[in-house]
C-alpha cells in the first residue's frame, strides 16, 4: 500500500537534510535583532521589502498545503524549523479551495492560495488575489506566471504512461515510445485513462490530442484514438492504484508523479515491476503535457508579510529540491540534479509541452464537455 502521509522512500531518506538545507535558506533573511522582531528581505524587482516577524500569526494558514500531497509535509516542516511560524495543514482540493475563496471574498480566512495554476487563474478573474512577485520570479519560465504577478507556478506534473513491466515481457512487448505504441491490441485490452472532467484526464486527453496535431479548438484527433483502441478494452478508471496491482489493467495514463509514487512507493512490487515512460507522437510530435501548480497571495487576505516569506521560500532552491524528494518536478528543475528515479530528462525536452493557462481555462469546460460526449470509452462519466 502507499504511504497515506505522502512521506516517500526517498523523503524519508532526506527528511534528515530537510532541516539542514532549511538553515540556508536563511539566506532569505536579514536579522535585526534576537527572538521576536526578527525581519526578512522578501519579493522581487520593485516588489522587494522587508517583512517583521513580530507581526506572524501563531499558524499561517494557505490553501492547499497540506501533508499528504507532494512532499508538503517536509516542506511545512523545514518552513518552520526556519522561521518559527508553523502552517496550517489545509486539506482540500483546489477546486474546493475556489469555492472556500469565493464563499469568504469579503472576509478571507486565508493568507495564499496554492494549488492547479488554472484555478489559481480563475481565482484572479474573480479578483480574489493580488499581486505579488517573490524572490526567484525571474527565473520562473514566462508562460508559467502572469505578468502581473497575480499567479506563479511552483512546479509541475506530466501526462506519462505507468505500466506493468512484468506483464509486458510476459507478453512479449516492447516498453512504449509513442502513443502509436498503446494501440497494440496486447496493450490496448487492459490499457486506462483516468477520466477527462478530472484534471489529470482532461491533460491526458490534450497529450493524446497533441501528438496526432490537434489543439484546444480541435478535439477530432483523441477521438480518433480512443476509437481506434476502444474496440480492445482500454477504458477510464477512476482509482488505477488497485486494478494495476492486482493485474487487472497493466498500462495506466496519468501523471509521471503518480506512476514514480507507485513504483518507488508501493510494497506490493518491486521497483523493477513498474516502469514510467513519457512520450511523443509518431511523428516526434510533443505528447506530454505539463500541468503546472502554483500559488496567488490573496486580495484583502489577513497575514500578507508571513504569505509572501512562504511564497519566497518555496521557491528557494532549497525547497524546490522537497519536491524532487516525492517525484515532483519543481518550477526550477532545469537548474537541479534530477533524480535518477525519474524518465531521462531528455525524454521531457522532447515530449513536453505547457498550453495557455489562461486559454485553457476559458475552454476547458467546453473541452471536458466535447470529451465525455464523444469518447467511445467506458467509464468517462
Amino acid at each position: 500500500m502507499s504511504d497515506p502521509t505522502g512521506t516517500t522512500r526517498r523523503a524519508v531518506l532526506s527528511t534528515g537534510a530537510a532541516a539542514g538545507t532549511a538553515a540556508v535558506a536563511g539566506c532569505l533573511s536579514d536579522l535585526t535583532g534576537g527572538g521576536s522582531g526578527e525581519t526578512y528581505t522578501v519579493g522581487y524587482g520593485e516588489y522587494e521589502t522587508e517583512v517583521d516577524s513580530s507581526a506572524f500569526p501563531d499558524e499561517l494558514q494557505i490553501y492547499c498545503v497540506q501533508t499528504g500531497w507532494s512532499n508538503w509535509g517536509a516542506v511545512m516542516e523545514a518552513f518552520e524549523d526556519e522561521y518559527d511560524l508553523p502552517l496550517y495543514d489545509a486539506q482540500g482540493s483546489s477546486g474546493e479551495a475556489l469555492e472556500d475563496m469565493r464563499a469568504n471574498a469579503r472576509n478571507p480566512t486565508h493568507s495564499a492560495y496554492n494549488g492547479g495554476y488554472s484555478f489559481g487563474l480563475e481565482a484572479m478573474n474573480d479578483e480574489l488575489t493580488a499581486d505579488y512577485k517573490p524572490a526567484n520570479w525571474d527565473v520562473v519560465p514566462d508562460d508559467l506566471k502572469t505578468d502581473n504577478g497575480h499567479v506563479t507556478a511552483t512546479r509541475q506534473m506530466t501526462t506519462a504512461v505507468t505500466y506493468r513491466a512484468d506483464v509486458y515481457e510476459e507478453r512479449g512487448l516492447d516498453a512504449p515510445e509513442t502513443w502509436e505504441d498503446l494501440k497494440h491490441p496486447d496493450i490496448a485490452q487492459d490499457l486506462a485513462f483516468t477520466p477527462p472532467h478530472t484534471a489529470n484526464g482532461q491533460a491526458s486527453a490534450l497529450s493524446v490530442n497533441r501528438a496526432y496535431g490537434g489543439g484546444l479548438d480541435n478535439l477530432d484527433p483523441v477521438i480518433e484514438y480512443h476509437e481506434a483502441i476502444a474496440d480492445h478494452g482500454a477504458d477510464f478508471r477512476r482509482n488505477v492504484e488497485g486494478p494495476m496491482t492486482s493485474g487487472e489493467i497493466s498500462t495506466v495514463v496519468e501523471y509521471d508523479y503518480t506512476g514514480l509514487n507507485l513504483k518507488y512507493n508501493n510494497d506490493e512490487f518491486d521497483e523493477d515491476q513498474i516502469e514510467v515512460a513519457v512520450l511523443e507522437g509518431p511523428d516526434s510530435e510533443p505528447g506530454a503535457m505539463n500541468v503546472p501548480y502554483g500559488y496567488a497571495l490573496l486580495r484583502n487576505a489577513p497575514n500578507p508579510e508571513a504569505a509572501k516569506l512562504f511564497m519566497d521560500y518555496v521557491l528557494t532552491e532549497e525547497c524546490q529540491s522537497l519536491f524532487f524528494d516525492a517525484y515532483v518536478r519543481p518550477i526550477r528543475a532545469n537548474e537541479l540534479d534530477q533524480p535518477d528515479e525519474f524518465p531521462d530528462q531528455s525524454s521531457y525536452e522532447a515530449a513536453g509541452f505547457t498550453v495557455d493557462q489562461q486559454s485553457l481555462v476559458e475552454k476547458q469546460a467546453d473541452i471536458q464537455e466535447e470529451l465525455v460526449d464523444r469518447t467511445p470509452l467506458q467509464g468517462a462519466q
